[in-house]
């Protein structure tokens, strides 16, 4: 017997609908796109036609068909809607940064528990190939016990963003919650929570009024771990730089999924998420006494295994691919940065 389709309803149709939602989505044969809110437009439609346009968030709340709902509007709205999504009995998956504190991302966990509802964060850097590469070579120790670990997420993008939700200084808003969220989210994946946190925090576009830079410092037991973002790194620094006391693993940052998407390709197929031989990873290590420096290919990265695992939680309570008590830590580091860059001290986690 074929298990019903999950019905989903998309909150927006910008960047995230179109480039990271939909077109896994409507690719998997377990889920299917039920309609977008979009209060004037009508591009989910002419892009998948027999979509619903939802005009509201009441109309598409008042589709007793739809199931899961996604929600990935600027980010100072995600507690607002994910709320009144739970609220209403539908699933939710919300896009990062969960919400601007950890006080809204803990009311929600609650309120999806006492619904019996699943809620999840789309933290879908954990399936990219060059974070997957790195787990990879952690969880197999070929570098040693970690003496120092940087990862970094830079830009060149020096003037001011269109969206104005962008470059407006509201909660959730800036560098630190957009590309710290990704950062964060994989530090603390691969390390756990940090012991404490010190950060630097700047604005340095002219006219800018939102945070464009930042370095963190995670202090562990055994080792700090710096993560780092700017908009105006031109050359690019390696995404990944992780020294053991057995050797290195440098590795650059690639997107070739996201390039890909933009790009309107569909996901799927054997070179999916591949990255070329020149993205490949430098291992510089021993092994039973033998000196290895080697370029290393990375793992295949997809996104669409975020909704495989959706799907399954779903229909087979299977676990969630990102709970909300792993995005509300992303949140809790967030806040103990901003502090950090605040008071000019290391703040206890």
């Amino acid at each position: 017997m074929v298990e019903k389709k999950i019905n989903i309803a998309l909150c927006s149709f910008g960047m995230s609908g179109w480039v990271f939602h939909a077109p896994f989505i409507t690719i998997h044969p377990g889920l299917h796109l039920r309609g977008v809110l979009e209060r004037t437009k009508n591009l989910a439609r002419e892009k998948y036609p027999g979509t619903i346009n939802y005009r509201t968030l009441e109309e598409l709340l008042d589709d007793e068909e739809v199931e899961l709902v996604v929600v990935n509007t600027p980010s100072i709205t995600h507690y607002e809607f994910a709320k009144r999504c739970l609220e209403a009995g539908k699933h939710v998956i919300v896009e990062k940064p969960f919400t601007a504190t950890s006080q809204e991302a803990r009311e929600l966990i609650s309120i999806a528990a006492n619904k019996n509802l699943k809620l999840s964060v789309y933290h879908n850097r954990r399936y990219d190939s060059d974070y997957r590469t790195v787990k990879k070579i952690l969880d197999e120790g070929w570098i040693g016990d970690l003496v120092d670990v940087e990862i970094r997420y830079d830009r060149y993008v020096p003037g001011l963003s269109h969206k104005q939700h962008k470059e407006t200084p509201t909660p959730a808003v800036g560098c630190l919650y957009d590309l710290g969220s990704h950062l964060i989210d994989q530090a603390l994946q691969l390390f756990g929570i940090p012991g404490s946190v010190y950060a630097d925090i700047r604005i340095n576009r002219e006219g800018s009024l939102v945070d464009d830079y930042f370095n963190l410092l995670l202090y562990y037991p055994s080792h700090p771990v710096t993560l780092r973002s700017s908009y105006f790194v031109r050359e690019p620094f390696p995404g990944y730089a992780l020294h053991g006391k057995l050797g290195s693993f440098i590795k650059t940052k690639t997107d070739v999924q996201e390039l890909a998407l933009i790009a309107g390709k569909i996901p799927g197929g054997d070179d999916w998420g591949i990255e070329p031989a020149e993205n490949d990873g430098l291992l510089h290590t021993e092994k039973n006494g033998e000196l290895i420096r080697k370029p290393l290919p990375s793992l295949k990265g997809n996104y669409g295994d975020y909704y495989d695992a959706i799907y399954r939680s779903i229909r087979n309570n299977a676990p969630l691919p990102v709970t909300g008590e792993e995005a509300m830590n992303v949140i809790r580091v967030i806040e103990a940065a901003f502090l950090s860059n605040k008071e000019k001290i290391r703040i206890s986690l």
